[in-house]
């Protein structure tokens, strides 16, 4: 029976994706609830049934305490059957109708739906640009794809199990009070006016004050999680009491707002308090008069009281479910803020996959300067052979970074094309084009996942011999071997921490090296891919790379000049511009920018 209801909609069913979600709360939410369309319908009908059942049993109580007024015998003999089928459907149909209703609310909405825009929100997301990353905190990220399913499907649940039972039981009242006496209705009505105005006003402030909350804990939870990630460098500087203060200033702002919120929550409940004392008084009040003229039997009081009681025991847990329901919904309008953002670098209508047989590069008036008026690359012509080694060297911000970002195509390059054997790096499918680039960086972190998950992130399908061999390639399998984790793991299953923090930097830079080697893509893109290793590794893993570099167009930057000076070109960036190219003995000879880097040199490296 769960089993049924847990798969009556797969969160993972196959959706279009939107590269322009809704930025307005009701279609967002409508978008991800399709799946769950005849669903809600079904909880919102058994959600109605549920509160005319309740609301029949207290009219049906009513009419009991009038047929008692009779002689026993009498009563038994007359209504004895309609007390029994009454006792059958309360003790078998109504758990059965309640069943359906909360298997349908428990077991398949709230799972699946907060589930599914998890799946979602975090697909969406892994499609936005690296700039786009660039510019907000991961644990803020992090924090609203992880928060707002939960607040998304509790919302859902409140609108069937409390807002829609509370909407069908105030009209099961109205209905059971008309029939006794229409003029019971009066109290009611006033009582719901005040109700409503109550809750207009809680409604219309809990809302963007929960938003300010929700704001609040994900601006702590960025801060908290930027001082663990660079844990390394709070300890080296000696920051942790700046860290304190930096995290306190966030979690006093988030203690505030929370406080402003509890205040509404506050006024409510004494306000609530005093309105359902005006409700008991003037319904059972009422009913008592009506009953002291004969207009109203002793079941009519009695229902009237058991009504009005079960009311003010559900304004309070209503009222909750109504600032709960617009306190979620200010939680998702906060997550909306990232899960909603547009896709802006997309693949372009019927992009097609790179076809690279040469893996010739053309750089044709390339420009980029982040929306800034200067920096990046200027105006940049380039054609880069197939199998050619080009060096790229420069001062920082010179634009090699730039070019390496544009090659990859995490941004669009503000003007210009950049081809690859002819095809417009734009028009091709973004992940396709990456398949065909390997890439090392200088911040050689990892996943927090094994050995083995990081080095088959190159190629998933290797077998275990291919990443062995690309292992014993980049000179990691012997250190490979010696790794245990704590939870005594070891070898290529070791665990190797959050970005690698378990290893050295060089072992982090060995097991990259050994990724893309695993990879072997036919365009080559280094970037400082030996600056985190010693002297002696460096020159076996020179040889490596030198050997990886066959058959491949390569693009290395380096601050160690003697890494590339053995590159068939070298090309010097100063301010978004190529101002030098030429091999090694070439540009020493032109007397320029190289050669004054090359005569600075302590040790091998750029003066910069």
């Amino acid at each position: 029976m769960f089993k049924f209801f847990e798969n009556l909609v797969d969160p993972y069913c196959d959706f279009p994706e939107n590269d322009h979600p809704p930025q307005r709360m009701w279609p967002f939410m409508m978008e991800y609830a399709r799946p769950f369309k005849a669903v809600f319908w079904i909880a919102g009908i058994m959600s109605f049934v549920v509160a005319a059942i309740e609301v029949g049993l207290i009219a049906y109580m009513g009419r009991v305490v009038d047929i008692l007024g009779g002689e026993p015998a009498q009563v038994w003999a007359e209504y004895g059957t309609e007390f029994i089928l009454a006792a059958v459907f309360i003790l078998f149909l109504r758990p059965i109708i309640q069943a359906v209703d909360v298997l349908l609310l428990n077991n398949t909405v709230l799972p699946n739906f907060g589930t599914m825009i998890r799946w979602r929100a975090h697909k969406h997301v892994l499609r936005q640009s690296v700039g786009w990353f660039e510019n907000d905190f991961a644990g803020r990220i992090a924090n609203r794809i992880m928060q707002t399913p939960p607040a998304a499907g509790e919302a859902v649940f409140q609108v069937f199990d409390s807002i829609t039972f509370s909407l069908a039981y105030f009209i099961g009242a109205g209905v059971l009070l008309m029939q006794a006496d229409v003029r019971l209705m009066v109290p009611l009505l006033i009582w719901l006016s005040l109700y409503a105005v109550l809750v207009g006003w809680t409604v219309k402030r809990v809302g963007p004050a929960s938003k300010r909350a929700s704001d609040a804990r994900s601006l702590v939870t960025g801060r908290v999680v930027d001082a663990y990630s660079n844990i390394h460098s709070v300890k080296l500087f000696a920051h942790s009491s700046h860290e304190l203060d930096y995290a306190k200033d966030a979690i006093e702002h988030s203690r505030k707002t929370f406080q402003q919120e509890m205040r509404i929550f506050t006024i409510m409940d004494v306000t609530l308090v005093t309105l359902n004392g005006l409700l008991i008084l003037g319904v059972v009040g009422w009913a008592f008069w009506l009953w002291m003229q004969g207009a109203a039997s002793v079941g009519v009081v009695a229902a009237a009281t058991a009504l009005t009681l079960r009311l003010n025991a559900m304004t309070g847990w209503i009222m909750w479910a109504l600032t709960s329901f617009f306190r979620q919904l200010g939680v998702v309008a906060e997550g909306m803020e990232t899960i909603a953002q547009p896709i802006t670098l997309v693949d372009a209508p019927g992009a097609h996959p790179l076809q690279l047989d040469a893996g010739k590069i053309e750089l044709q008036s390339l420009s980029h300067h982040y929306g800034r008026e200067a920096g990046g690359l200027n105006n940049i012509n380039l054609t880069i052979q197939p199998g050619e080694k080009i060096g790229l060297i420069g001062r920082s911000g010179a634009g090699k970074s730039t070019l390496v970002k544009l090659l990859l195509r995490f941004y669009d390059a503000d003007s210009g094309v950049i081809l690859m054997d002819g095809q417009d790096i734009s028009e091709v499918a973004q992940d396709s084009l990456r398949d065909h680039i390997g890439m090392v960086q200088q911040d050689s972190s990892l996943l927090h996942r094994s050995v083995r998950d990081n080095i088959l992130y190159g190629r998933p399908d290797a077998s275990e011999a291919q990443m062995i061999a690309a292992a014993k390639k980049a000179e990691a399998h012997d250190f490979i071997l010696d790794l245990q984790d704590p939870e005594g793991r070891k070898g290529y299953e070791a665990q190797v921490g959050e970005r690698g923090v378990k290893l050295s930097g060089g072992q982090r830079q060995r097991i990259t090296l050994a990724r893309v080697i695993l990879k072997d893509a036919p365009i080559l893109l280094l970037d400082e891919a030996t600056s985190a290793l010693d002297s002696e590794v460096e020159a076996i893993i020179q040889q490596t790379l030198y050997g990886m570099m066959e058959g491949k167009t390569v693009i290395a930057i380096a601050h160690r000049l003697s890494t590339i000076a053995q590159m068939d070109r070298i090309l010097v960036l100063d301010q978004g511009q190529i101002v030098e190219e030429g091999s090694h003995a070439d540009l020493l000879a032109e007397g320029g920018l190289y050669a004054g880097f090359w005569q600075r040199q302590s040790g091998g490296f750029l003066d910069v």
